[in-house]
């Protein structure tokens, strides 16, 4: 079962009246309609680091997973050093 948590917003009264508007042609609550507003929103303005392929595994090398940060630190290091310049 999911569990909700209770916030507040505050709108402009229009906007207000466009959602109960919605929500009712809709057949469903003004809750389910801003989540899935907040949803959408966030998926679409959400920054993913782009990190090159990691794999877990075993291997030969004891050093393997400090090996790793430390070209991953030089390849997010490059790609803000190339963004600025």
């Amino acid at each position: 079962m999911t569990t909700f948590r209770r916030t507040t917003i505050l709108a402009d009264p229009d906007l207000l009246d466009r959602l109960d508007r919605h929500a009712r042609r809709a057949r469903t609550t003004k809750t389910a309609v801003i989540a899935a507003a907040l949803e959408a929103y966030l998926d679409a303005h959400e920054v993913r680091a782009e990190l090159p392929f990691v794999a877990i595994g075993r291997s030969g090398h004891g050093r393997l997973s400090l090996d790793a940060r430390r070209i991953a630190g030089r390849e997010v290091g490059g790609r803000r050093r190339d963004a600025a310049g």
